[in-house]
């Protein structure tokens, strides 16, 4: 098991809309050891909610055997900034005020993540990275990242992910604010604000991560039952689980977050951006995925310069990534060793 850390970058962080943050800490997890050439590194950039502890979130990855085999690689995964999970947030003390930052705390985009991702780097000694790795939002950090540094990078792996967000992805992120916003008591400085309006949010975002193959094989009413719909006490139970261990200013930071995503921006367009990729990169697509669909993972994939695809089948939409570490560990191990 893995112990949870925290870098305090004591200098003032500089956001990529002007703000600025007094001081940042950083939560994060390593697995296995770090080698004398210091050449053994992957990076896990992790999703929407989740956090550092990747074996919290994604079974029988770091694992002997598997595609982050602590016993070959070190592996480190950063909690993203404005997050619910030890970095910097909304409920984290502003030093102006001495009081959580709750609604106050600034705007940031996938950039600002990556660049503290950066200094955590630094902080850690580590120059060159075997692997990045980074899935749904994970992939956003890790698209951003090779952008700007496409040399530090030996591979590259991009799962149900984009170079930019879609109108249908900023659009699902829109309804999930309007769920937010319609709760009144978001807004109120207190860390449980919102919570009605953050449940109901879950519960849309939730019908895009599985799509109805999933909640069609998941949740059926056996024969001959009689009373309330599975599906509905799954929805209501999905919404009251991540209120249980979020809160809605973190969620609405990083759906706002999401939004702001383009590798092109500042780089001459996406396609540019992409172009410039150099290292070993394979692209894994989920067959029923609503959110990032095969034919967008496809076209991602056939822009980076020899780029390979995979797709995974599952019935379980954009949350396969989670669900099939069968499959992702057979395509994925024989490419990063």
């Amino acid at each position: 098991m893995s112990e949870i850390k925290y870098y305090h970058h004591k200098e003032s962080f500089a956001l990529e809309s002007g703000a600025r943050l007094e001081g940042l800490t950083i939560a994060y997890h390593t697995y296995g050891t770090l080698n004398a050439e210091r050449d053994n590194v992957v990076w896990v950039c992790h999703a929407l909610t989740a956090n550092s502890d990747v074996t919290d979130w994604w079974p029988h990855t770091v694992e002997q055997g598997c595609f982050l085999d602590p016993g070959k690689w070190f592996v480190v995964c950063a909690n993203i900034l404005g997050s619910h999970y030890g970095t910097t947030g909304p409920l984290s003390e502003n030093p102006a005020t001495g009081e959580p930052y709750y609604g106050d705390f600034p705007k940031i985009t996938i950039r600002d993540m990556v660049n503290a991702h950066r200094l955590l780097a630094g902080e850690l000694s580590i120059d060159r990275i075997h692997a990045l790795v980074g899935s749904s939002v994970g992939g956003f950090q890790a698209t951003e990242w090779i952008a700007g540094e496409p040399q530090r990078f030996g591979k590259l792996i991009l799962i149900a992910t984009d170079a930019k967000a879609s109108p249908w992805a900023i659009a699902v992120d829109e309804t999930q604010r309007m769920a937010i916003f319609a709760d009144p008591t978001y807004g109120e400085r207190r860390p449980d604000a919102g919570m009605a309006g953050m449940a109901a949010a879950r519960a849309i975002g939730l019908l895009t991560y599985r799509g109805p193959e999933g909640y069609n094989l998941s949740q059926q009413n056996p024969e001959g039952h009689e009373g309330e719909h599975r599906a509905c006490t799954y929805q209501r139970y999905q919404g009251e689980k991540l209120c249980r261990r979020y809160n809605a200013y973190s969620y609405v930071t990083i759906l706002d977050a999401f939004d702001t995503h383009d590798i092109g921006r500042g780089r001459g367009g996406v396609s540019a951006a992409l172009g410039r990729i150099a290292c070993p990169t394979m692209v894994i697509g989920l067959s029923t995925d609503i959110i990032f669909t095969p034919a967008e993972m496809k076209v991602l994939a056939a822009a980076i310069p020899g780029a390979v695809y995979h797709e995974i089948t599952s019935p379980f939409g954009h949350d396969g990534f989670l669900v099939e570490h069968g499959q992702l560990n057979d395509i994925l191990t024989p490419f990063i060793n």
